[in-house]
This record gives C-alpha cells, sequence and structure tokens, in this order.
C-alpha cells in the first residue's frame, strides 16, 4: 500500500522534527560545571585579580560562560553575611568553593566538609588552623598561600631604610577581621622592638573609619603608616593612598595595587600570580583531579 503525504504535511512534519533536534541535542551533552566564588568586598575592588584567575582556569581549558560557569557571592564588607553567602554555594551544589581571605574561607569550610575548597590567603595557613600542614592540608582545602602577614618585619625595614631617623609607626588594622588583624600586630610588635620603633595601631572597618583614623594620626604626628593586610583595605586603597599623600604621612602597603593607586610603596607576594595559580588549581579540580592529588597548598612569589 502507497501512502501519499501532502507538501503542506511534509512541511509541518520537518518543521517539528528539526525544532526537535536541538533539543535531544542539548539534552544529551553534559552539565556546565559551577565555581561558587565567595568574597568579603564587593566586584569592583578585585578586577585585575579576578582576571587572573580566570586566566589560570583557562589554562586548564576553562572560560567562563564557555564551559564553565562561576556563581559569585559578594558580602559588601559585611563579614557576618559569609556564612549564609557560603551555606547557598553549598544548596547550589557547586564543583568547587573559591573563597578569598580568612574571613571567607572558615565560612566556606563551616558550610560544607566535601565540596573540594581552593582558597587564597594572605595569612599563614596552617597557623591559623585551615589546614594540618602545607604538604598535606588534609579534609576538603588546598589553595595558595601569598605571605603577606608573615612579610611585616621586611615591610618594616625598608621604611627605616627609607626614613632612618622614623621612631614612630603608626599600624592600621580592620578589627573586623580578627584573626588577620591579630597576626599582624603579633609580627609587627616584634620586629618593632628589634628596630627600636615605637607602634601605635588605629582601627578602621569603615571607609568613615578610616577618614577618622587618619585624622587622629594628624594628630599624633606618626613618622611613617604600616597598612596591614586585609582585603578591605585593598577595596579601598585609592581612599589610602589619597590620605595618606594629604596627611604627608610615608607609607607602606602590602600589594603592587596600592602603589599602582598613588600609594608610596608596597612590598608583598605577586598577588595576581597567586590568583592564576588558584584559578588552575580549581581547573584541575573540575578536571577530576582528586584532592588527594592536588593537595599540597602553594606559596606565591614575592613581588
Amino acid at each position: 500500500m502507497t501512502v501519499t503525504i501532502g507538501r503542506r504535511e511534509l512541511l509541518a512534519a520537518l518543521g517539528g522534527a528539526a525544532a526537535a533536534w536541538p533539543l535531544a541535542a542539548r539534552a544529551q551533552q553534559p552539565a556546565m560545571p559551577v565555581i561558587g566564588y565567595l568574597d568579603p568586598r564587593s566586584p569592583d575592588a578585585i578586577s585585575e585579580r579576578l582576571r587572573a584567575f580566570r586566566q589560570g582556569l583557562k589554562e586548564t581549558g576553562y572560560v567562563e560562560g564557555e564551559n564553565v560557569a562561576i556563581e559569585y557571592r559578594w558580602a559588601e564588607n559585611q563579614l557576618d553575611r559569609l556564612p549564609v553567602l557560603a551555606a547557598d554555594l553549598v544548596r547550589r551544589q557547586v564543583a568547587v568553593i573559591t573563597p578569598a581571605g580568612i574571613p571567607s574561607i572558615f565560612a566556606a569550610k563551616a558550610a560544607t566538609s566535601t565540596i573540594p575548597i581552593v582558597f587564597m590567603t594572605g595569612d599563614d595557613p596552617v597557623r591559623v588552623g585551615l589546614v594540618a600542614s602545607l604538604a598535606r592540608p588534609g579534609g576538603n582545602l588546598t589553595g595558595i598561600g601569598f605571605l603577606s602577614t608573615e612579610l611585616a618585619a621586611k615591610r618594616l625595614e625598608l621604611l627605616r631604610e627609607l626614613l632612618p631617623k622614623a621612631a614612630r609607626v603608626a599600624i592600621l588594622v580592620n578589627p573586623a577581621s580578627a584573626a588577620q588583624t591579630e597576626a599582624t600586630v603579633r609580627e609587627v610588635e616584634p620586629a618593632a622592638r628589634t628596630m627600636g620603633l615605637q607602634i601605635q595601631v588605629f582601627n578602621a572597618n569603615t571607609s568613615r573609619e578610616i577618614g577618622a583614623a587618619f585624622e587622629s594620626m594628624e594628630r599624633e604626628r606618626p613618622d611613617a603608616l604600616f597598612v596591614g593586610p586585609d582585603p578591605f583595605f585593598t577595596a579601598r586603597r585609592v581612599q589610602l593612598a589619597h590620605l595618606a599623600t594629604r596627611s604627608a604621612v610615608p607609607a607602606i602597603y602590602v600589594g603592587r595595587e596600592f602603589a599602582e593607586a598613588g600609594g608610596l610603596m608596597s612590598y608583598g607576594a605577586n598577588i595576581a600570580d597567586a590568583w592564576r595559580q588558584a584559578g588552575v588549581y580549581t581547573g584541575r579540580i573540575l578536571k577530576g583531579t582528586s584532592l588527594r592529588t592536588c593537595r599540597s597548598c602553594r606559596r606565591a612569589s614575592s613581588s
């Protein structure tokens, strides 16, 4: 028996099949992996670092929007939001969480013991209790430490070389980042005593408090300023550089970004390279490298 189909019916049938084919093809494609990114700052504060992180991902074959997605969570300097933001990433079942800075890392660590965490921190991850050791971090964490806090003595030495007659140094820290503030003061105090320097600690956790701290410095007249490592200070680097210049107080900072923003000088790790390395680590885990293999923490080089 011969079945005859009209031209109109044929076109309708082909049209329906054509519409169905892309849907079937998409259904067969594997789901795009998702990275959860957690940061205490705002996105405009770290655009260069994120560019370096994406470069590291690219080196392992991942391009955001093409074969990997990134869910960003920003605390906007409200550190008490970090646990909620970390929990949200866990609920979304991201493949990897990449937290930046000690508060974010602890929030991610508390939120999950199974999702791999690739962290970035300027503190010693062993000393602050993130990992058991650099060679064998343990648990579900690995990452990059870029030695901001431990270089405190060297920064003071550079200040002394620049200002050999300096006797009093102001130390600016963020009290909201308790662990990092404590570590900074602990590193600075003995180094200052060795050099015969007196230090005075100033606290700031908001833009207004930064302004108030500089008003106090203008009254106290320290010979130099040491700005401690903190994500919030990185976000406010332009303000810090401007106020230091206006107050005529020579200042040293932790990273190149501060000098590029107009700060007098900086000494610290190559933070952009540290973020690139974190991107490489993250990409390797997405490719299936287990934490057992991708286990050791890395230290970034200085710049």
